[in-house]
């Protein structure tokens, strides 16, 4: 292999850049260039939650066995993740880890956002067919998103680090006994409680504000990155009350499957991510 002069070295490495930066703005833009503009967005209430939820239930009685060994990766991530930190400086870290995947959920569910897509077009699917979206032409806008949300799953762990700092800290916790008492028993210990839920709230809504219908939109629709957002934004603007409603019923089944060593997440993940897609079809029309 012939030695490269720093020249011709650095011109190459600045257009396999440009090159990068044109696949970036592709799939932020994807589709919008061509005038997709924000669709309409259907007004929806309760009876439209019942229904996704009903749906998504239906959705995994149809695919249970497959959509139960997809989703048994996730309390095997949560209980290892969680053992890990018990051991380590980062123990008060083990709460906000455990709330915080709720952040990643909508990336976490594309594979069953798809597996209902493709049951609504009457395709015979299996659990492979849950990693299609690695070949979907949206896998680098779906990555993108991903990318955010895992951005904002770090801001959160690392506000949640400052909010133990600022009540209980610097020092880390001595044990786990010892952790529990000081959280459940001092002042200090409830002021990180009212705070750190407080700041978990704000990032609960941001996520689902930005991501209620950008996954399903991007697996369904010719749209690049800024009209997914767009778009959910519009939905959340149009419907907060039931929105709200909806998060509040994310938030608290997601509590209940976790609170049995996340065990619950097996059933309480697929149902919930069927049932995502199904409302994304409620709020966003044909």
């Amino acid at each position: 292999m012939p030695i490269r002069n720093p020249i011709e070295w650095s011109a190459d490495q600045v257009k396999q850049a440009a090159g990068a930066a044109e696949v970036v703005g592709r799939t932020v833009y994807r589709g919008d260039a061509a005038g997709s503009d924000v669709p309409a967005i259907r007004s929806i209430g309760t009876e439209d939650l019942k229904a996704a939820l009903r749906n998504g239930w239906e959705d995994f009685r149809a695919y249970r066995t497959d959509v139960i060994f997809i989703s048994l990766v996730y309390p095997v991530i949560g209980l290892i993740l969680a053992r890990a930190l018990l051991h380590t400086d980062f123990l008060a870290l083990v709460f906000p880890l455990a709330a915080g995947f709720a952040l990643l959920g909508p990336l976490a569910a594309i594979g069953l956002y798809e597996m209902s897509r493709r049951r609504e077009q009457g395709a015979v699917v299996g659990w492979a067919d849950a990693f299609g979206v690695v070949r979907s032409p949206a896998s680098a806008a779906i990555a993108l998103m991903g990318l955010i949300l895992l951005a904002i799953f770090l801001a959160w762990l690392a506000a949640a680090q400052l909010v133990y700092a600022l009540t209980l800290g610097p020092l880390p916790p001595a044990s786990v006994g010892a952790f529990a008492r000081t959280v459940l028993e001092t002042p200090a210990g409830w002021a990180l409680i009212v705070i750190g839920c407080g700041v978990g709230f704000l990032f609960a809504v941001l996520v689902l504000s930005i991501s209620i219908v950008s996954f399903p939109m991007l697996l369904d629709r010719d749209v690049g990155v800024g009209t997914a957002i767009r778009t959910s934004l519009s939905a959340v603007a149009t419907n907060p009350v039931p929105l709200a409603i909806w998060g509040l019923i994310v938030a608290g089944a997601l509590v209940a499957g976790s609170i049995p060593l996340f065990i619950g997440l097996i059933v309480v993940l697929p149902v919930l991510g069927h049932a995502t897609w199904h409302l994304y079809r409620a709020l966003v029309p044909y």
